[in-house]
């Protein structure tokens, strides 16, 4: 059975991102994702103490993963709004700003268009 837009989420994570997030946690227990627009850091999700950035007017808020908030920005959810975000993690090093660098695993965003099954 396929899904409306209305009934899936429009971010979710998996098992790997997940258990990053909890490890994040344990030293910074109020945190939030941003997925970036592809300046600096490509479209990496990044991951901040919930006190270092700042939500603008023009931030949508996606949902939460694992009780974490993901915002996005206008221009960027307009670009992907048909799409669901999956916030994955994989080898290597994380934006510079984000609590995933220096761990040797960052945070990466895959999606697949909602409506559709897997």
């Amino acid at each position: 059975m396929e899904l409306s837009m209305k009934d899936e989420p429009r971010v979710i994570a998996t098992d790997t991102a997940i258990a990053l997030i909890k490890e994040i946690r344990r030293d910074h227990p109020d945190i939030l994702f941003h997925q970036s627009g592809g300046c600096c850091d490509g479209s990496s999700p990044m991951c901040y103490p919930s006190g270092d950035f700042v939500v603008g007017d023009h931030d949508i808020k996606l949902g939460e993963i694992a009780g974490v908030p993901v915002y996005i920005s206008a221009t960027q959810f307009e670009a992907w709004k048909h799409t669901q975000l999956i916030i994955d993690v994989v080898p290597g090093r994380g934006g510079m700003f984000s609590l995933d660098n220096g761990r040797e695993r960052r945070f990466l965003t895959r999606s697949r268009l909602l409506g559709r099954t897997p």
